[in-house]
């Protein structure tokens, strides 16, 4: 964005607000961020590394956090794993970290990874509707569809020889249409258990002895190719009824998931006519599956790293390719510049139809450190960003309203 574009008082006056998330992984997203002086890469699997990490981005007044988590080790291929030795490797269950971080924050959404392939939607429905109570109203639930390399892992799936260096390939795109597609309907029955119960199907009345109303306890009965649920849960509705999901998407397939099953789209435009054309391309699927209503945002990704100056956060970024071996290599657009280039990054795209930004430090706890005491108030100083958390929760944080029950009898 130049400075034509902005009226007198250099803020943009825009019609939404914007909206903010990290991306939490390991000591940061650049390979060497972990032999950084300030990092902790002997404290990762400890519960006080997260919650210093979350506790900060609450400070900055952030909407959410996500917590990456996946059924194998980090790969630097996509067909991992590989034998390198240089490379955080090995984390903590995403559920459980947010589960732990909860009640240690008050405002801040908390969305783990969790995988859709391996896993029953019945066991992460509960995991997410647990965390959803523990953290009121807080909750979220990023799917992801598991990569071949995990399967071994299971031994329930037999795929033959697939890899993903070469997404063109039948073998491949027969992997991700089969995956997608079982990722839809797991998101799906997941929806569905989080309404088996109704919002007052608890009574708890000790006097009359009735602790729930049997007749808002509802069997889902779903039956599909991979999954055949009854339910209904054994954990009560959540508080905000369908804790908002959201999913990474990189093409069409996984566009038209997150369009018909995600409340969040994470994609990784490279400019802003790629973000305006995949922003389009997310709306007609949302046309398409009539959710053409409904509240669905586009979060960009992008991998951050942030410095005084722009030639500083070059030479970072050098001096941490140097140390990997090689420059970062990255689904998403690698940004190194100051707060105020980032600043005009993100309201420039924003205009491409991007209702908020997913930022990956590059470096833990550096570039979040930046985020928050940089960023953030460049952001508000444009008035760009809130300046004060409100007694919401995540969902209605996102404008997302509180989603009628689809087994409630409407009052009459």
């Amino acid at each position: 964005m130049t400075s034509s574009h902005l009226p007198p008082n250099g803020s943009p006056l825009l019609d939404t607000p914007l909206h903010l998330a990290v991306a939490l992984d390991g000591a940061g997203w650049h390979p060497a961020a972990w032999r950084e002086s300030r990092a902790r890469p002997d404290e990762l699997t400890g519960a006080r590394y997260w919650a210093d990490l979350v506790r900060t981005a609450e400070s900055g007044l952030l909407d959410l956090v996500t917590i990456e988590d996946a059924l194998a080790l980090q790969p630097t291929v996509p067909d991992g794993p590989d034998d390198r030795l240089d490379r955080v490797r090995g984390r903590l269950d995403a559920v459980l970290i947010a589960s732990r971080v909860a009640p240690l924050t008050r405002h801040i959404g908390l969305i783990p990874t969790a995988t859709t392939t391996h896993t029953e939607p019945f066991h992460v429905s509960k995991a997410i509707a647990t965390l959803d109570h523990v953290s009121l109203g807080r909750a979220g639930l990023r799917a992801q569809v598991s990569r071949p390399v995990e399967n071994a892992h299971f031994g329930r799936r037999e795929l033959g020889e697939v890899s993903l260096a070469d997404p063109g390939t039948p073998a491949a795109r027969a992997f991700v249409a089969e995956h997608f597609g079982e990722a839809e309907d797991f998101l799906e029955v997941v929806r569905r258990l989080w309404d088996s119960w109704e919002d007052d199907a608890e009574i708890r009345d000790a006097a009359t002895g009735r602790f729930i109303d049997r007749d808002k306890l509802h069997t889902v009965d779903f039956q599909g190719r991979w999954f055949s649920v009854r339910g209904p849960s054994i954990v009560p509705r959540p508080p905000q009824g369908q804790p908002p999901v959201a999913v990474l998407a990189h093409e069409s397939l996984p566009y038209r998931l997150g369009a018909r099953q995600a409340d969040v789209v994470f994609v990784t435009p490279r400019d802003v006519e790629q973000a305006r054309a995949i922003v389009a391309e997310i709306r007609a699927e949302q046309s398409a599956a009539g959710r053409e209503r409904d509240t669905v945002h586009v979060f960009a990704d992008l991998v951050v790293l942030l410095a005084d100056t722009a030639e500083a956060a070059q030479e970072r970024l050098a001096r941490l390719d140097e140390r990997a071996g090689a420059p970062i290599a990255s689904d998403a657009l690698v940004f190194a510049g100051t707060a105020a280039e980032l600043a005009d990054t993100l309201l420039a795209w924003q205009r491409a139809g991007l209702t908020g930004y997913r930022l990956r430090p590059a470096v833990l706890p550096d570039d979040l450190d930046a985020v928050v005491g940089r960023l953030v108030p460049e952001l508000q100083r444009r008035g760009a960003f809130r300046t004060a958390y409100g007694e919401e929760t995540l969902r209605s944080r996102l404008g997302l309203p509180h989603p009628a029950n689809r087994y409630a009898t409407p009052a009459g």
